[in-house]
């Protein structure tokens, strides 16, 4: 059975029509204007129908917000003006074909865990390290959505009490230490040290004052000490966070997406560090495994589309209060 998957981001909308075995194929992407709900919706909507080409073929939305245990719900979307926005029932009307609404992250991580690195294990934890930390936990073959639905929000796990302020309106959370942005600034902070930060000066002057991420990630790629010292340290807090989320959860693995993971092994071995040095009653129990992403970019539409297929054949219903 065949389904269609939308990932809704910040700068564009991605689509794309699903198989069973989490095959894409076919794709449509358009830019996302995400300073009109109603223009998005259109957008959204537009898009269905061309990829559905006159077939009536269930669909999941991927969006980064808050999204209700009922899988229909956005309570709140930091980068679009969203608000309590019934999503799923204005596109069910407009369209007349089954929609299920579910977090980017949760899409993503149900992604790896379906057809990617998470496919032989049944409880997993994802972190996808991009502009921000997204999360996403399958336990026991199933997503953790929480009693209101938006369980699994590890980015703004604190890590650091009274430290950095994020977004959310806390402090110290894991978003400040772990994602794009804050490699960036680690890699600002080596840079502006000298030292083993002089290639990341050269390439921050080269780029007229402001240290671009691409940059910080090639200079990664290239072994430069000064950004592997970066990375060294973002992972170190990831890892720091992973050894709490293993109390929490007990996953047989950790799964790292989202850009900074492009490092691969460079991203895992500091993680692996930080994670022991912090793992409660270490030795004693077994410990879980690290990998990095398979899916790449493709992750939220193969993730959302098959949460629409199992949505439709029953295999997924969320489990609601009575």
């Amino acid at each position: 059975m065949r389904s269609i998957g939308i990932d809704i981001g910040g700068t564009k909308i991605a689509g794309g029509v699903v198989d069973e075995f989490g095959q894409v194929l076919a794709q449509d992407r358009v830019p996302t204007d995400a300073g009109d709900p109603g223009a998005l919706e259109d957008a959204v909507a537009t898009m269905i129908e061309r990829l559905s080409a006159g077939e009536r073929l269930p669909v999941g939305v991927a969006a980064a917000g808050f999204i209700d245990a009922a899988q229909s719900t956005v309570y709140y979307a930091p980068n679009i003006r969203w608000r309590n926005e019934p999503l799923r029932e204005r596109l069910e009307q407009r369209l007349g074909v089954p929609v299920v609404v579910d977090n980017d992250a949760n899409a993503a991580g149900w992604a790896e865990f379906r057809f990617g690195a998470g496919r032989l294990v049944s409880d997993m934890v994802v972190l996808t390290l991009g502009t921000g930390v997204g999360g996403a936990v399958v336990i026991g073959d199933r997503l953790l959505r929480g009693g209101f639905g938006v369980a699994g929000e590890l980015g703004h796990l604190r890590v650091v009490p009274g430290g950095l302020p994020c977004g959310c309106g806390a402090r110290g959370c894991l978003e400040q230490y772990g994602s794009g942005r804050a490699l960036q600034r680690m890699a600002e902070a080596i840079a502006d040290a000298g030292g083993i930060g002089t290639a990341l000066a050269a390439a921050r002057d080269a780029a007229g004052g402001v240290l671009p991420g691409p940059e910080v990630g090639r200079l990664v790629g290239e072994g430069d000490p000064g950004a592997l010292a970066a990375l060294d340290e973002l992972g170190s807090w990831v890892g720091q966070a992973c050894a709490s989320l293993a109390v929490a959860f007990d996953p047989q693995l950790f799964v790292l997406g989202g850009g900074v993971a492009a490092a691969g092994e460079r991203l895992l071995a500091p993680v692996r560090r930080g994670f022991l040095d912090h793992l409660p009653a270490r030795g004693f129990h077994p410990e879980p495994v690290f990998a990095t992403a398979e899916l790449g970019n493709e992750a939220g539409v193969v993730g959302a589309a098959d949460l629409a297929r199992l949505h439709e054949d029953g295999a997924l219903r969320p489990h609601l209060p009575a």
